[in-house]
Parts: C-alpha cells; structure tokens; sequence
C-alpha cells in the first residue's frame, strides 16, 4: 500500500546572523507498509517519527527520494492530484484539531463539504453513520469543549474517515488521554481496522500502544529506523538498545536493578518465551518431573500482543538434569535465552 524508496527530509535553519543550516530530520529511508495492516512507529521525541508520518500525505514534502501509495507516486502530484489524494488519507491528531466554532455534526461534515462531491442530504447521512460508530450520535449538536478529551478523539476519528479513505494515520492519537480512555480509543482503532479493512499507521512513544493494535512495527532513532518487523518478534526478542529500552520501560523494569538483584541468585539463570497456545501449558511443572530441575520464577508476565496470547518468564534452576530440561524446553518450541 505506502512505499518508501530512499525517502529522506531535511529542514533549513538560519540562526540571527543570516546563517543558514541543514538539520535532517529523516535519514534515507526504506520502507514498506502492507494494505489492511496496522503498521506503528515507535521512537522518543525527535526521532523523526512525526515527520515520516507527514511525509505520506505530504503535509512535509520530502527533500528526496519517491513514495508510493497504491503503485501512485506521491511526490509527483501536482495541487489538483494532491487534493484528490488526500481525500483517500484520513487523519488523526494529538491534539484533535476541532474547529470549536462549530458542532460535532459540523467538524465530522466539513471534509465532505469540502470535497464538494456530496448532496445535503448525503452529508447528514453519512455524517449520522459515522457518529453513531464511534458511539456519539447524541453528543451531534453538542461543541467541542462541551466533551471529553476522548469524545473529542472519536470525533477525530469519525472525521476522518468521513471521505471513506484507505488509509487512517494517527499521529500520537492516544498521548493526550488517560489510560482507560486511551485501551477505548484503540480498541475503537482496531475495530475500524477490521471491519473497514483501513491501512492504518500510526505514531506513538509507548510500547503498550504498538503491543494492543498493531500487526508491525519499526523503532526509530535520530532520524533512521533502527530495527523494525512483526510486533511478536520485535517486542519479545528486541535487538537495538532503543528497542529495549521501550520494552523495559513497558515492563516497568530498570535493567540495572535487575542485574543486581540475579547477582545473588544461585543457580542458571533463563529467560523463556512463550507464544499462542504455549503460553498456557503447565510445561514448567512437567519438565520439573522428568528432569528433576527446581526452578524459581524471579520476574514475568503473561499478555496478548494483539490477538497473541505470549508469557516471558525469568527463572533460575537448580539441581537435575539441566541439559535434559533444556533440551525439553526447546523441543516444545520455548525461546530460551541463558542470561547466566
């Protein structure tokens, strides 16, 4: 659906006496994005997250490079095919971006009074379905600062996909919400997704959000993507030290208390990985059993990536036969990682 072919942005500053600088904010970029997926980015505040983003509907035009979006090159369009463009591109913003002059029937209605292909009474049609999807069909005649920060995001979110787009980009959508709010609106996000079978990107810095919604993801830092792949490959087995340090800060864990407190720990020390139906077998107990192995659980936790059941678990063993139990482990399609 999107390709990027060496995709790159940079701005142009001039400090107080005439001086001009480059700062590029996008590296050469490759990058591609499947139809019907949910593909995040993940990154720290300047890491360049915001502007590849923008650089889909070229609301950043790109310094270089091509992009694609359905074999159609973007960075070719003249005003005309950019505007009809972009009538395929919903999105959604931080900060909701509500016109607070005008009513929720009015802020979902205005792309399509825009785009000037919809009668009267289409509008108010399609402007009824839309705010009855995402749950706010009473609240039409209401203003915005007479709802909730996450009424204001469904409003958002009906807007844009008011003109029936193809894709859906969602920059930071959930940051300025609290948590109960924030598990809601994705919720709403991956129920979209399904049923309308939207390509949708968006841009986060909390893992917990790529983990609930997304089918993949790539992590980016200063200005490159850094690693990217399947959230199931990418969140339980991270390479790049950005990447794990958003897992770590997901998990709530410092990795540096953490190595102090196994320091004292007898025994081998692994870390196990389950995925899908593993995730729920009494494997430890049985391998225990045959082994003869004791084992103590030191930190884990059980979850869904996605539609993903998966555990990580650390463990230390002691006594038995510790060849025979990981090689038991193995054969039942555990990742194991020997930590000590």
């Amino acid at each position: 659906m999107i390709e990027f072919h060496q995709v790159h942005k940079t701005y142009r500053s001039t400090n107080g006496r005439g001086a001009a600088r480059e700062i590029p904010a996008l590296k050469p970029t490759q990058l591609e994005i499947g139809a019907g997926e949910v593909f995040g980015l993940i990154g720290h505040s300047g890491a360049g997250k915001s502007t590849l983003l923008r650089l889909i509907n070229r609301l950043e035009e790109p310094s270089g490079g091509r992009i694609l979006v359905s074999g159609e090159d973007v960075t070719a369009l003249d005003a005309d095919g950019l505007r009809r463009f972009r009538q395929r591109v919903g999105m959604i913003f931080q900060h909701f971006n509500l016109l607070m002059s005008k009513t929720v029937a009015d802020n979902v209605a205005m792309p399509l009074r825009l785009a000037g292909s919809y009668s009267r009474s289409g509008i108010d049609t399609r402007v009824a379905a839309l705010l009855d999807r995402v749950g706010l069909k009473e609240h039409a005649r209401k203003y915005p600062a007479q709802l909730s920060g996450g009424q204001k995001q469904r409003v958002g979110i009906a807007r844009a996909l008011a003109t029936e787009p193809d894709i859906l980009l969602c920059d930071e959508a959930t940051s300025a919400l609290d948590p109960q709010t924030t598990a809601s609106v994705l919720q709403l996000l991956a129920e979209i997704n399904r049923e309308l079978k939207l390509t949708i990107v968006l841009i986060t810095h909390e893992m917990d959000v790529i983990r609930r919604v997304c089918d993949r993801v790539a992590v980016m830092d200063g200005g490159e993507i850094v690693e990217q792949g399947p959230v199931t490959e990418v969140f339980l087995h991270p390479r790049h030290p950005t990447t794990q340090r958003f897992v770590l800060e997901d998990e709530a864990v410092d990795e540096g208390e953490q190595r102090d407190d196994f320091a004292h720990v007898p025994g081998r020390i692994l870390r196990l990985t389950f995925q899908g139906e593993a995730t729920y077998k009494p494997l430890l107990g049985t391998v225990a059993r045959e082994t003869g192995v004791d084992f103590s659980i030191l930190s884990g936790r059980i979850d869904r990536i996605k539609d993903t059941p998966y555990g990580q678990l650390t463990l230390a063993l002691i006594g038995g036969d510790m060849a025979a139990a990981l090689a038991r482990l193995d054969a039942a399609d555990v990742h194991v990682e020997i930590l000590r």
